[in-house]
């Protein structure tokens, strides 16, 4: 950092001048610094006793943690792997800044532990899904979120997996990645209205819907589906998708809720996150 802590204490001071410009000035200065001073303003705001300093600061800090955010996804959207768990911890720490991945990591191992014990690799594939189905939603109690469908929280992995309820999405993620840890054919399908999975290999397509405790159904099922929504069918329907498919199926969700409880600035936040995945 090339400034020391008194020269901060000093900007930090200014923050509440009555000179626009001053202020403005300020501002740039601290944002200019980067995410590394989130910290000391942390501090500062702690010590300080003049709420409009606090305020300046707590814009600083969102600022300041917002824009890591849209750093660590540009680098997220770049990187050939694209790994499912780091995108959507990345989404995580929008409405968690503190959030540590490799804690989300630890307690997603440990669900994959608890499946990994019941499981039996020469299995046939029904009776393995079944497995999966019966270790998440019998128990460890993962189950649909109806009574706050639209919450923001849903589409937050660590709100999702310390309350045990999601949307069709993030419940398919959580399945998704215990099932990739195992090794098996499972994909992500990205329906109107709807997220499921696919089990897709050689000589079997089947398709899962998690948001329904993992019930198991078929192709012509699908077509039936679209039928009722007057949709025609498209490949993508019955088809895997990509890893970023469901990173912006994420983000929509969350534009949705924000929306729906009139949290505007928020939303056209997470409409900027949206702009990255999609450029």
């Amino acid at each position: 950092m090339d400034i020391n802590e008194n020269e901060l204490k000093a900007l930090v001071s200014l923050l509440d001048d009555t000179d626009k410009e001053v202020k403005e000035h300020v501002r740039d200065r601290i944002i200019s610094l980067g995410s590394q001073i989130i910290p000391f303003l942390e501090q500062t705001w702690e010590n300080s006793f003049n709420p409009d300093i606090q305020k300046e600061i707590e814009d600083l800090v969102h600022e300041l943690q917002f824009s890591l955010l849209k750093e660590r996804l540009t680098e997220w959207k770049q990187s050939s792997e694209q790994d499912l768990l780091t995108g959507l911890w990345i989404i995580n720490t929008y409405q968690y800044p503190d959030l540590d991945f490799d804690q989300l990591n630890a307690t997603m191992h440990q669900i994959y532990f608890e499946v990994w014990t019941s499981f039996k690799n020469d299995a046939p594939p029904y009776e393995k899904i079944r497995t999966i189905n019966s270790v998440l939603f019998n128990d460890l109690k993962f189950a649909a979120n109806t009574k706050n469908f639209h919450s923001p929280g849903n589409s937050m992995l660590s709100n999702v997996l310390d309350s045990k309820r999601g949307n069709p999405i993030s419940l398919c993620a959580v399945y998704l990645l215990v099932a990739r840890k195992l090794g098996l054919p499972i994909y992500g399908v990205n329906l109107p209205n709807l997220f499921v999975l696919t089990y897709k290999s050689d000589n079997l397509t089947v398709y899962i819907n998690a948001f329904n405790k993992g019930l198991i159904f078929s192709r012509q099922d699908i077509h039936n589906y679209l039928e009722h929504l007057k949709l025609e069918p498209k490949d993508e329907f019955f088809e895997p998708c990509e890893n970023e498919v469901i990173m912006k199926r994420t983000l929509r969700n969350l534009i949705y809720a924000f929306d729906k409880i009139g949290e505007l600035d928020k939303k056209q936040e997470v409409e900027e996150l949206m702009d990255i995945l999609d450029r």
